[in-house]
């Protein structure tokens, strides 16, 4: 009867404690509701709703504010930081102790009298070092997710400027294009007029209408391409991809970094993804300690409590209870399998220090591409502002006015107009692009100094400005 009272209590122990049901992360409550209405009604899956408050013209740094609360990358990033601190102190304690039971359906007899009941308990104690090296591993592997988690920020912000350089672009080029067909609605109101003069034959119109046409079908794809611009800007902040969103009319798409030895150095010491494989370095080593560790035995220490009847047999039986303590080793003399994982922990670590080598390179070659191309691009910008589109435009006015006079046909006006057009978009493509490489370059070095840069050309001419063929 004894031991069944034991035996209830132990199991009211062990199940008495409800904690391990209870929920503290407010996230994993919504996780789990919406896999339980996932799993019920599946066909009632929720849809990111329209965010009213990010329509319309709104600035690149407030789109990436959103983008840094909101988006899931980033979330996922910040929980598996998280999960990972989490582990340090389970990674450092001691294991569980062990609590076990001896039931005797035969009794031993004693000189003491009976054994009915035995409880006993045992702890295990690494050796020394042990737990500290394994906590500096599960400290190691957060530092490496920290870094990826910056990582991750830098990534999600360089797409979010990407993605809103090329809306911009987008928004810039339906602009242009719409005030292009507003000037071809004019030059082909002049053809009319000389057309009815008898002056031009009806070939100038219909050519005017025909380019009229192909500027209408240019809008029909730019609009297309501003829809899915939006929704890709959209998927970036996890919102509706039916949400407006549109760039600001005039942005400074920033500025060229002067020294490119700065920018390398820059990217050796900021880069995250180069301090994540610094972190899995030092993961390696810790893990590679633990190994070695691995050569001491661990000591486990115990005690044991044996319930003694009065009814024995003997007549010195007294019914007195046992008590033991007891002390063990593990043996360590698998001397190959130790061997192994000490030689496969230092090929490891020998392997991230080599791919660290690896994307070290690879980002001294990506710094120093991405900074050619954005100096590229912006002494482009300089030529177009500076020389080609001042040329184009003077061209397309002194050709509007030969055109009145005859002196230049409606193919050759219509040329000169299309390669102004050419060159304006082309301005905008550049403008764009440099924004998009200077995002990769601030992804890359993980930031950029604003001391050290140089100021952008200042933008053209707008089409609507320039001059257009006088009725005669």
């Amino acid at each position: 009867m004894k031991y069944t009272v034991h035996f209830l209590s132990l199991f009211l122990l062990l199940n008495g404690c409800k904690s391990a049901q209870q929920i503290h992360d407010p996230g994993y409550a919504q996780v789990s509701q919406a896999v339980h209405q996932a799993a019920y009604s599946p066909t009632q899956e929720t849809v990111n709703p329209v965010a009213a408050d990010l329509e319309g013209p709104h600035s690149v740094e407030e789109y990436i504010q959103y983008a840094l609360s909101q988006n899931p990358d980033i979330q996922a990033a910040r929980k598996r930081v998280e999960a990972n601190a989490y582990q340090v102190p389970v990674a450092s304690s001691l294991q569980d102790p062990n609590l076990g039971m001896t039931f005797y359906p035969e009794q031993v007899q004693t000189a003491a009298g009976p054994q009915e009941f035995a409880l006993n308990i045992s702890q295990k104690f690494p050796a020394r070092g042990k737990l500290n090296a394994q906590g500096e591993l599960a400290e190691s592997q957060t530092n490496e997710t920290r870094a990826q988690l910056a990582a991750v920020e830098l990534a999600t912000v360089a797409k979010v400027k990407r993605a809103y350089y090329e809306l911009y672009f987008i928004q810039q080029t339906i602009n242009v294009t719409e005030a292009d067909k507003q000037l071809l609605v004019e030059i082909r109101d002049v053809a009319n007029v000389r057309y009815k003069t008898g002056k031009v034959s009806q070939q100038d119109l219909l050519r005017a209408e025909l380019e009229i046409s192909n500027v209408e079908n240019e809008l029909i794809r730019l609009e297309q391409k501003l829809v899915s611009g939006q929704a890709k800007l959209a998927r970036l902040l996890h919102i509706s991809p039916q949400t407006k969103l549109l760039a600001l009319e005039h942005i400074e798409p920033g500025s060229l970094p002067a020294d490119l030895d700065w920018l390398q150095r820059q990217a050796i010491a900021s880069r995250p993804e180069l301090h994540a494989q610094l972190a899995t370095l030092e993961k390696d080593r810790q893990a590679l300690n633990l190994a070695r560790l691995a050569y001491k035995p661990d000591v486990t220490l115990g005690a044991t409590w044996i319930d003694v009847g009065s009814t024995g047999v003997s007549p010195v039986a007294n019914g007195n209870d046992s008590f033991l303590i007891t002390a063990g080793i593990n043996l360590p003399v698998y001397r190959k399998k130790l061997d192994s994982a000490v030689r496969s922990a230092e090929a490891k670590a020998v392997s991230t220090a080599r791919t660290y080598d690896s994307l070290k390179d690879e980002t001294l070659e990506e710094v120093a591409d991405l900074f050619a191309q954005a100096k590229s691009q912006q002494d482009l910008l300089t030529l177009f502002s500076e020389d080609i589109l001042p040329k184009a435009r003077q061209t397309l006015e002194v050709s509007s006015q030969a055109y009145n006079t005859g002196e230049v046909d409606f193919l050759q006006l219509v040329d000169n107009w299309r390669e102004l057009l050419r060159f304006e978009v082309s301005y905008l493509r550049l403008e764009a692009s440099l924004g998009q490489s200077l995002a990769e370059l601030e992804r890359v070095i993980g930031g950029i100094d604003t001391q050290a840069l140089q100021p952008i050309p200042a933008a053209p001419e707008a089409l609507d400005n320039l001059p257009l063929p006088v009725e005669p």
